[in-house]
């Protein structure tokens, strides 16, 4: 059923600017406009018009490198870590058992790994093939191991974890030697972590599209799980009790830009690499999250500037929701076979961009990114109704 209640709150939020900037227990107003500009942005590159035409911005690099695409899924999972504080930050301090909250966690995760394992299998619901690891079950990992660590450690505990992950994936990817092929290497099909999913997993359960490694594999969780800890640290920042936001908001500025710059000055001996996500991929991109972060704090929840963040908004309480319809609806419209040019058929949306948005257009990458505005619009109209309504679905 619908729950409304964290709708409510959000609308409070948004209505009522904190005094304290939401230092205590409140809601973030910052956050959910920050998760719904990321998924906004998860949309708009997942569902260009035409894969053939893409403006570079809008594309994953090839191996090593950053775009502003690669920016989305780690934005997201340290969303994921700061948004966690807020929900169990209440249960920690209480002290005494913490089973309940634990189960109410594990739930959780495992209703996000499945929603991810039906979302590989849709619609042709192929065990043999489907692919184990992706983006939802990753969130739910994260989500998991990062909840747990929040509950039992201390900020200390949780720095020095974060620390561990990512020195201890970079000894385990550059210097373990991978067994079948030699010494360690960071090449796509040959590095310790594809070997590992192979055995694990197999090739038939791996990204279709390369079979023999997935950006998404079992070993890149240990340093996605720091991208989380950074929001997770973020989060208790920004909690700190007796401090004024202005200090907050400078102090998260520094960190930031101290660790963007660690993952820069790491970059040479282990590249920026997404589908790795290696150590200096997580701090350079986790320190632009802190800065986003700390700018939308600023705004929203400091100042009170909030009457442009309601697309955001909307976006950001139905995040997981959209995403997954996106998927669905987008490979549903493809059973439907409709004629093309040139005696060719076409998926319903392939037609509908062909037939309605490409001739608009002479250059067919500026066709494509409108392909992808107009289907971003399209959400924002149902995901606004759903707010309207109080109509907000959590996992």
């Amino acid at each position: 059923m619908p729950n409304t209640t964290r709708l409510a709150s959000a609308q409070r939020a948004e209505s009522q600017p904190s005094s304290d900037a939401t230092s205590g227990p409140g809601r973030l107003v910052s956050l959910d406009v920050f998760r719904g500009l990321t998924v906004m942005a998860m949309i708009l590159v997942n569902n260009p018009g035409d894969w053939s035409h893409i403006y570079p911005p809008f594309e994953h690099a090839a191996w090593n490198g950053c775009t502003p695409t690669d920016l989305i899924f780690p934005f997201f999972l340290f969303i994921v870590g700061v948004s966690l504080v807020y929900a169990l930050d209440g249960q920690k301090q209480l002290g005494g058992s913490q089973s309940a909250v634990l189960g109410r966690v594990l739930r959780r995760a495992a209703v996000l790994f499945g929603l991810g394992l039906f979302l590989a299998l849709y619609p042709k619901f192929d065990f043999s093939t489907v692919r184990i690891p992706g983006v939802l079950q990753r969130i739910a990992l994260v989500f998991l191991g990062c909840s747990v660590i929040f509950l039992k450690t201390s900020w200390r505990t949780q720095l020095g974890l974060l620390a561990a992950f990512l020195v201890g994936y970079a000894v385990l990817l550059q210097l373990v030697p991978v067994p079948g092929f030699g010494p360690a290497n960071l090449e796509p099909a040959t590095n310790l972590g594809a070997w590992l999913d192979r055995l694990l997993l197999g090739e038939a359960h791996l990204w279709n599209q390369s079979k023999t490694w997935d950006p998404e594999g079992l070993l890149g969780t240990l340093p996605a799980l720091g991208t989380g800890l950074l929001g997770v640290l973020t989060a208790q920042w920004l909690r700190r009790p007796n401090q004024e936001p202005a200090a907050k908001v400078a102090w998260l500025f520094v960190a930031a830009g101290a660790v963007t710059i660690l993952g820069l000055l790491w970059e040479p001996w282990f590249p920026i690499n997404k589908a790795l996500w290696t150590s200096s991929y997580v701090l350079y991109t986790g320190g632009l999250a802190m800065a986003g972060l700390a700018a939308l704090y600023w705004v929203c929840d400091v100042q009170g500037h909030r009457g442009w963040t309601r697309p955001a908004v909307v976006y950001g309480v139905n995040a997981i929701l959209v995403f997954s319809l996106s998927v669905v609806l987008s490979r549903t419209f493809a059973l439907f076979k409709l004629p093309g040019p040139g005696g060719n058929t076409l998926g319903l949306k392939d037609w509908l961009y062909q037939w309605g948005i490409a001739p608009f257009f002479t250059d067919p990458r500026a066709a494509s990114l409108a392909g992808a505005v107009v289907l971003v619009l399209i959400w924002l109209g149902v995901l606004s109704w759903m707010y309207k309504k109080g109509l907000v679905l959590k996992v």
